[in-house]
């Protein structure tokens, strides 16, 4: 091909997280400081850095892994042999496929979850305002979007709850359905209770109170989440306010009890109430469960349905990896066309060429001729020549994505057919 494909990166798998935090990019990604400027060897360029992974997508020709590795490396202060022992590379389908099942979330942490497509968005985003892409890579990343819309489309592989706050929402909305008629308290503002609280947000909850030992440490929470603080200590008098309670406090003993459940269910006329309770040791008495209108889960029911929902993700990226090779397939059709086509155009024109000098040839050979004859006469030339050109376009067509093989038909087309002298004769005359 005139241009390989080329990914460097690294991630969650191959490198803790004081390695990803030592070689992030995500600070030179603007005009100032694009980490990879395009050069003879590497013409269009894109990097994607988030918590988990850091991968630079080129495309171009020559050593581009040695630039890449050496302008990544050198950008962080440091060499190529401090970073490539964490590093993978890919190269043309093995990039195209690696890129498509990171779109699609197949290999992130948690497979299915959907923050890496809209990262991966905002990557390309700003590589297209650096001007950085070009033909192929817009092409790809646009093919990447799309597969990864297809894959989400087709099979259930984001769909099922794989974390504990996920799952903790995911049965709340199973109880009530529409959240936006329904408001929620957390007890506790840790990273439990955090990722609870933008679960929430997302199913649409209409308030989300935040109740916390540390006063500031609610409110932090809570402004976060456009919330509300109340005092730890008045939490109970809040509880008939809400429909959903989330704990996640670092208590030893029970804060929720069912006598103070007992006497908010009468001030609610006995409305539904869940209770989720995601604390070791748990934050809420077991015997809230005896209650009529009480749901409570705590995190050991939470559990049993991630590992359910894990093993349906499972099967389902069996299915998702399925339809990241078929647009692989789709796309090394498109890049192997792209790579002949100038191939194409020339033993075309050729062909063309060489037959309207036959022709004229003939003509004038033959004399005066009526209109008609003159019209079969060219119609038969060009007959001839999309016959002709048949098989050697077809030889051109069935190459694929293998480098090597297509480099090989297009030069051994170009040979035969002395392409090239012909190319250089016309552009003479």
């Amino acid at each position: 091909m005139d241009s390989d494909i080329v990914l460097v990166g690294l991630n969650h798998r191959t490198a803790g997280v004081d390695i990803r935090e030592r070689f992030a990019l995500t600070e030179y990604c603007d005009p100032e400081r694009w980490a990879l400027p395009c050069t003879d060897a590497i013409r269009e360029s894109v990097i994607l850095s988030t918590c988990n992974r850091v991968e630079l997508l080129a495309a171009g020709k020559g050593d581009l892994e040695e630039q890449m590795l050496r302008d990544w490396a050198h950008v962080r202060h440091a060499t190529p042999s401090e970073l490539a022992p964490y590093v993978y590379i890919y190269k043309n389908q093995e990039a195209v496929r690696h890129l498509f099942s990171v779109a699609s979330s197949l290999d992130s942490m948690v497979v299915g979850e959907p923050q890496i497509l809209g990262q991966l968005k905002a990557a390309y985003r700003k590589a297209v305002s650096n001007h950085s892409t070009g033909a192929i890579l817009n092409r790809l990343l646009h093919k990447a979007f799309s597969v990864a819309k297809r894959v989400r489309t087709e099979t259930s592989v984001a769909s099922s709850a794989v974390s504990i706050s996920y799952a903790a929402v995911a049965l709340a909305k199973r109880i009530f359905g529409d959240m936006q008629a329904h408001k929620a308290m957390l007890a506790g503002a840790g990273e439990m209770a955090e990722l609870a609280a933008r679960h929430l947000l997302q199913a649409g909850i209409s308030e989300i109170l935040v109740a916390n030992r540390t006063l500031a440490r609610g409110e932090a929470l809570a402004r976060q989440f456009s919330g509300r603080a109340i005092p730890f200590e008045t939490m109970t008098h809040h509880l008939a306010e809400v429909d959903i309670v989330i704990t996640s406090t670092a208590a030893q003993e029970s804060i929720i009890r069912a006598s103070d459940i007992r006497a908010v269910l009468k001030m609610r006329k006995n409305r539904p109430m869940f209770f989720i309770d995601i604390a070791v040791p748990r934050n809420v008495d077991p015997d809230v469960n005896g209650l009529d209108n009480v749901y409570l889960y705590d995190i050991d029911d939470l559990r049993e349905v991630v590992e359910e929902n894990m093993a349906v993700r499972r099967d389902e990226a069996a299915k998702a990896r399925e339809i990241v090779s078929e647009e692989v397939q789709h796309f090394s059709t498109w890049l192997a066309d792209l790579d002949v086509q100038p191939t194409i155009v020339d033993l075309i024109q050729r062909g063309e060429s060489l037959a309207q000098k036959e022709l004229e040839k003939t003509l004038k050979r033959l004399g005066p001729v009526d209109s008609g004859t003159r019209a079969a006469l060219e119609a038969m030339v060009e007959a001839l020549i999309h016959k002709f050109n048949h098989a050697p376009l077809m030889f051109l067509k069935n190459g694929g994505m293998a480098q090597e093989g297509n480099a090989q038909r297009i030069s051994l087309v170009r040979r035969i057919f002395d392409l090239d002298a012909s190319c250089s004769h016309s552009e003479g005359q």
